[in-house]
């Protein structure tokens, strides 16, 4: 399974990311790797938890 996601180098060298899914909810890390196993563990918390007011983002067609 493959999932977007959005992602920047800061100045500091921090990676700092988002699903593309999840836009609200960022999260980072040392290494590109590193931010990679941060939002692997955000989508697995997502998929198993109900989480209230959670904004997503969807394709609708028409």
């Amino acid at each position: 399974m493959k999932i977007e996601y959005t992602f920047w180098q800061e100045n500091d060298g921090k990676y700092l990311g988002y699903l593309n899914e999840y836009p609200d909810y960022w999260t980072q890390g040392e290494t590109l790797e590193d931010l990679e196993e941060h939002l692997k563990d955000l989508y697995k918390e997502f998929s198993v938890h109900f989480i209230p007011s959670i904004k997503k983002v969807a394709l609708l067609e028409i």
